[in-house]
């Protein structure tokens, strides 16, 4: 599995927008071939919290294709209305994880 990293501050008083958007773009992301699921960690700071968004995606080559399908740049311009700046956006693999995986 990989996942697509997420570094963000969400503006002051957008939390909720932040995340509305996060659900309604989950509901996006569930439509992509390989997306396994998403989370968001926050720095517990209640006025402009840092965020990190995690994305977890079967393989590289999901990653690549939700690229080429547009949808990390429409996640992109949704995000843009409730955070600072524009997102710092990385991908990983990943070395353990029992999240994603089924269950047996």
């Amino acid at each position: 599995m990989n996942a697509r990293v997420w570094q963000l501050r969400i503006r002051a008083g957008k939390t909720d927008e932040f995340q509305e958007t996060f659900y309604s773009l989950v509901q996006l992301a569930r439509r992509q071939d390989g997306y396994r699921g998403a989370m968001v960690l926050t720095s517990g700071k209640q006025d402009s919290p840092d965020v990190i968004m995690v994305a977890l995606w079967e393989s590289a080559d999901a990653i690549r294709a939700s690229e080429k399908n547009l949808f990390l740049a429409q996640a992109i311009s949704r995000f843009l209305g409730c955070c600072e700046g524009g997102p710092h956006v990385t991908e990983q693999d990943i070395l353990a994880s029992e999240i994603g995986r089924a269950h047996v």
